[in-house]
């Protein structure tokens, strides 16, 4: 089992480092062409932080281990919004300040209950599939509008403008996608095999591991940026970054997965960890909603969010391990 500890971690490192190359890449190309920083953050960098979780859907559901990559998608945005915000407001309180998140924020609630609509007979099939996949190009349609007609000085617009590389020549753009891709391509092929063997060894679920071990793994990205914009007083991709990746991550690999191999969902993906995804959302949508005129993610709900990752990973934990 330490080699399949090793071929995971192995597995982690290029996935971070293929992401951050691929949205260099990504977000530095399309700012050359000429594409304003809002409409590049809300589209080209919310999807490149997906794929280390669209790439590890793709090679698991090629394996016929579709409940991988689902339980890596609902892992992912529990850890997003449990940890990776928990943590984040923990260290500074996120204001949201932005006219174009607070949009964002209902689809993300939308998206989420159309995704429990179709879990809800216990199997995904090919026509689920391509439903989210026809979701995730409305969604991206709604965007790209959205990034379009946003005003200029909404603040999320600044905070990307700060961060996209600037005159970055297309043909470095392009192999930083290149160089990206390959590494995403191979660091998921790792941690799938890894993740495979762990779940035979310690007799617990694909869904299981999907859940912890990888849905941490690649969601150690968004960790790290959210943390770095919070404490850039960067807010608005503090938790962009979040919302953006989990509409992706439910949409595009869920989506791609059951379209390539249809599955039949475990009891428990249903009646617990589907739960705990939606529920997270909802507190997030309702922690972050303007009440007073004041959207504020405060550290006390930063501790109440993450307190309640570590009870739901620790129960996932006891009852499988």
């Amino acid at each position: 089992m330490i080699i399949d500890f090793v071929q995971v971690v192995g597995g982690l490192l290029l996935l971070i480092w293929g992401a951050d190359r691929l949205v260099h890449g990504a977000a530095g190309g399309a700012r050359r062409l000429g594409v304003t920083p809002l409409l590049i953050g809300l589209t080209v960098v919310a999807f490149a932080t997906s794929a280390p979780e669209i790439l590890v859907s793709i090679v698991a559901a090629l394996r016929d281990q579709s409940n991988l990559a689902i339980g890596n998608a609902i892992g992912s945005n529990i850890v997003n919004v449990g940890l990776v915000l928990g943590c984040t407001a923990m260290l500074r309180p996120i204001e949201l300040r932005s006219a174009t998140l607070r949009r964002e924020m209902p689809a993300l609630l939308a998206v989420s209950l159309l995704v429990v609509s179709l879990f809800l007979d216990t199997k995904l099939s090919r026509v689920d599939g391509l439903v989210m996949l026809g979701g995730l190009v409305i969604v991206m349609i709604w965007l790209t509008r959205l990034g379009l007609r946003s005003a200029a000085n909404d603040p999320l617009s600044a905070d990307y403008d700060a961060e996209i590389p600037r005159d970055m020549a297309l043909w470095v753009a392009g192999a930083w996608l290149g160089v990206g891709l390959v590494a995403l391509l191979i660091g998921a092929q790792q941690l799938v095999d890894g993740s495979i063997d762990i779940a035979r060894a310690l007799g617990v679920t694909e869904v299981v591991i999907g859940i912890t071990l990888v849905a941490f793994g690649t969601s150690l990205p968004e960790l790290a940026v959210s943390m770095v914009s919070a404490y850039k007083n960067e807010y608005g991709l503090a938790i962009g970054n979040i919302v953006g990746s989990n509409i992706f991550n439910m949409l595009a690999v869920i989506g791609v997965a059951s379209t390539i191999s249809p599955v039949s969902l475990a009891p428990s993906v249903l009646s617990l960890h589907v739960f705990v995804m939606v529920a997270f959302t909802l507190v997030l949508y309702a922690m972050t909603y303007d009440y007073d005129g004041k959207s504020e993610l405060s550290r006390i709900e930063g501790v109440s969010l993450l307190l309640a990752y570590v009870a739901y990973s620790g129960y996932v934990v006891y009852q499988n391990v």
